[in-house]
């Protein structure tokens, strides 16, 4: 649970850096961009896989980019559900989605990174792993 709840504020952060840095998108405050955050975090758990598969051809003749289109869709929703988050228009919406993702992928892949990261070895500690031959070439 305490996954969810990270990678929700991190998706919250990423929504206020889009609406400080993208002209068009606007936020009221912190918790209008934690309510952002979590129905965009529930359409794309949801709803956009089945946007993606009903539009596959579109999106391979478009080598992709009609998943920008997509997300800046689901953008778009949250803007029209969510008082004091706004979205002006299609292209605020498609630089805010790139944005959202970029940062939402950046600070997740931060995070990762560091919890993967375990204790420290000191100098001159060895690290030992104790296999048991359990008969041809079975060790376990």
């Amino acid at each position: 649970m305490s996954r969810l709840l990270i990678r929700w504020i991190v998706l919250t952060v990423a929504v206020l850096i889009a609406a400080y840095t993208v002209d068009g998108i606007a936020v009221s405050g912190f918790f209008s961009a934690l309510c952002a955050a979590a129905l965009l975090g529930i359409l794309n758990a949801v709803l956009r896989p089945i946007l993606v598969l009903l539009t596959l051809p579109i999106t391979v003749l478009s080598f992709g980019f009609f998943l920008l289109v997509i997300n800046a869709v689901l953008l778009s929703l949250v803007s029209s559900v969510i008082r004091g988050f706004d979205v002006q228009g299609f292209w605020p919406a498609v630089f805010g989605s790139i944005l959202i993702s970029a940062v939402n992928w950046a600070l997740n892949a931060l995070l990762a990174r560091s919890a993967r990261r375990g204790p420290t070895r000191r100098a001159g500690q060895e690290e030992v792993i104790d296999l048991e031959h359990r008969g041809g070439n079975r060790w376990e």
